[in-house]
């Protein structure tokens, strides 16, 4: 980014700036929050319960094993994002080590992830508010939060931190606080589940897996879902305060936060219930403590499971914008998307992104009973997308170490390179379960029709601008702008 651009797109703020224009205002302790709460959101309190209804409790064992997963493709970004971090983050890689085309179409196809997104999380919000108001349709509140979580976006991104910073809180506090009070019940036998609550329920309904292997393995594309957004916190890095320092910390909690709020959630509410009695579309954690005669208690954890939805798609709004920014930045999305306000925030490509939620109302207003399985499908298989392309730029990155090209970054991937063929084969995996699935199956029927449209617009593009998409050698360009300091 030319220093004229980063320039022009400040207009004001006190707080450091990022060399993309944004303001440094996100600390450690949001960073941490951001990156613990991207993990828990609608994939958890609303997806698990189809998923407990496919598997069993074996869904417990696909949670770890899906885990251990996440956790690589976490730690090759990190040690991307620690040779350069950027707030186009993996766009930016993908465009450096594997060609201007996977850049170009790794930032549209994360955008598209986002805005679906957020259809998917404004979708379950909305059907979180029936628990209250039965009356309300659905697509009325799919509408009302759609607009309101808009215009928090408009605020500065500090305000922004803060704000995720006490979602993520709230959301992390009901799951240790659900946790305690299973332990409660399963160790004192408080509430009428007292005498029937077990640890044994996890094997004695048709044992651990109950519909087989397979049934597990079906479960996968849920589960990959249920951990969709935990590589946002790269997106973070442009206006992190101290990235170096602040991103690996966050990274290296993945862990034991797949531990704790999936593995140990879930081990806990299925020996609280039988696994048979949870169904699809319905909160197994609201579902269990009904079951269990805590009333209050169940509309404590909705009103929890709503605000883990806002806040996703709360999330989902801030990427987009940015994602369209570095899109513009480097000439391969309008340039009036370059813009920043006086607070540091793209107004246009949240204003946009915005505009395109609105779909999401349109989709409940028409089929409010399917609304989140179809948009979950597409969700996932757009935001594997990013994961394919972390891997593989990781890839290319540790190459060009070994070849003494590029340096050399002081948080590897441990494993590396076998770790990301792991990974990458793991999630080639999903993709066939997902063509046999199908509930799953549409969202590889649109797949090609996005594909269609990125190769015809990048090929249209490249054809009236081709310096637009010219290999850079990102090593010489950085070494240019330290001699020219």
């Amino acid at each position: 980014m030319a220093s004229e651009q980063v320039k022009s797109v400040i207009d004001g703020g006190a707080e450091e700036s990022s060399e993309e224009g944004y303001h440094r205002g996100l600390g450690n302790r949001q960073i941490q929050m951001i990156a613990i709460g991207g993990a828990i959101g609608t994939g958890l309190f609303l997806g698990a319960g189809k998923a407990i209804s496919k598997a069993g409790p074996s869904l417990i064992l696909a949670y770890a094993v899906v885990g251990i997963i996440i956790f690589l493709i976490m730690r090759a970004l990190g040690e991307l994002l620690m040779y350069r971090p950027v707030s186009g983050s993996f766009s930016e890689y993908a465009r450096e080590f594997l060609g201007p085309f996977f850049g170009y179409v790794t930032g549209w196809t994360y955008w598209l992830f986002w805005v679906v997104t957020g259809i998917t999380e404004v979708t379950a919000a909305a059907s979180y508010v029936q628990y209250w108001w039965p009356g309300v349709p659905q697509w009325t509140s799919a509408l009302v939060f759609t607009v309101a979580l808009y215009f928090v976006n408009l605020i500065s991104v500090k305000l922004f931190g803060e704000l995720e910073f006490w979602f993520s809180m709230v959301k992390v506090t009901a799951i240790i606080g659900m946790i305690l009070i299973g332990i409660g019940v399963l160790t004192l036998g408080f509430s009428k589940a007292g005498d029937t609550a077990s640890i044994s329920h996890l094997w004695n309904d048709g044992g651990f897996f109950p519909k087989g292997i397979g049934g597990t393995l079906m479960t996968l594309q849920i589960v990959m879902f249920a951990f969709l957004a935990v590589e946002l916190v790269g997106v973070t890095a442009g206006e992190s305060k101290d990235p170096k320092t602040v991103l690996p910390k966050a990274i290296n909690t993945v862990p034991w936060r797949i531990g704790l709020f999936y593995v140990g959630a879930l081990v806990i509410i299925m020996a609280l219930v039988p696994w048979t009695e949870f169904q699809p579309g319905v909160s197994p954690f609201v579902a269990a403590f009904a079951k269990v005669g805590l009333p209050l208690g169940a509309g404590i954890v909705n009103f929890v499971v709503l605000s883990a939805a806002l806040s996703s798609c709360n999330s989902g709004m801030y990427s987009t914008g940015r994602m369209l920014r570095d899109l513009a930045l480097n000439g391969q999305g309008p340039k009036a998307f370059t813009k920043l306000t006086r607070n540091g925030t793209p107004l246009l490509g949240t204003t946009v992104s915005g505009a395109f939620m609105l779909v999401g109302v349109w989709i409940n207003y028409q089929w409010p009973s399917n609304a989140f399985n179809y948009v979950v499908s597409f969700a996932t298989i757009s935001g594997m997308w990013a994961w394919i392309m972390i891997l593989c730029s990781h890839l290319r990155y540790r190459r060009a170490v070994r070849l003494g090209r590029l340096p050399a970054s002081d948080f590897r991937m441990p494993g590396s390179p076998w770790t990301s063929w792991i990974a990458l084969a793991f999630i080639g995996l999903v993709v066939v379960e997902m063509g046999i699935d199908k509930d799953a199956r549409v969202s590889l029927y649109c797949a090609p029709v996005w594909a269609v449209i990125m190769i015809v617009s990048y090929f249209g593009i490249r054809a009236r601008r081709p310096e637009v998409f010219a290999k850079k050698d990102v090593a010489v360009e950085r070494q240019a702008e330290r001699v020219k300091a």
